[in-house]
């Protein structure tokens, strides 16, 4: 994977940086903590700059955030509400449930996108509450928009930094991925053997 990914980069340019990042939105199997630092070790090589491919990494993110955002905005959460009552133990969420995080995505939505957008394994998973709970459009935008520049720029800088040798990076985040994965699991069978329907 890694060597058509480094291929695409340096054939691409700015635009295969922005068009890896915007698949990696939509099939996470193909992973930002390789794209942007061998975007970043291009950069270092040149013609490509740091600058530049941090912004083409963050565009191409954000077009993939902003369409998961849009399609679960136009499904809408109401839509949900017959297959909540029918399927809510394996869901582990009732309609309160979901009534009451509405609520609180109303007050906080900003962020748990902005902490979402840095976080490995849920980075593009968070634009779907984001939309169904209709959080504001410029929020959304401007939340998504930092973390994602955030997480870009980080892992194009360690990418400049450790050269050949990125592939450490891998080493610390892989592990952290992997257990948000575990958590998130063990979250869910937690829920699924302590659920109770509320109505």
């Amino acid at each position: 994977m890694t060597d058509w990914i480094g291929d695409l980069i340096g054939k691409g340019g700015y635009l295969g940086v922005a068009l890896l990042m915007f698949i990696e939105t939509v099939f996470p199997p193909i992973p930002s903590e390789v794209i942007m630092p061998l975007a970043g070790i291009e950069a270092e090589r040149g013609p490509m700059t740091l600058p530049g491919v941090i912004a083409a990494g963050t565009a191409g993110a954000m077009v993939g955030n902003t369409s998961w955002y849009l399609l679960a905005r136009a499904l809408g959460i109401d839509r949900f509400r017959p297959f909540v009552r029918r399927w809510g133990r394996w869901l582990t969420v009732t309609w309160r449930d979901l009534q009451r995080a509405d609520r609180w995505f109303d007050k906080r939505g900003w962020l748990v996108v902005l902490i979402g957008r840095m976080t490995p394994s849920l980075r593009s998973l968070v634009s779907v509450p984001a939309g169904l709970f209709e959080m504001p459009l410029r929020s959304f935008l401007a939340a998504s928009t930092v973390g994602t520049f955030g997480w870009t720029a980080m892992l194009a800088l360690l990418g400049q930094e450790l050269g050949e040798n990125y592939e450490a990076i891998g080493a610390y985040l892989g592990p952290l991925s992997t257990a948000i994965l575990v958590l998130m699991f063990g979250l869910y069978l937690w829920r699924v053997i302590r659920w109770r329907a509320d109505h």
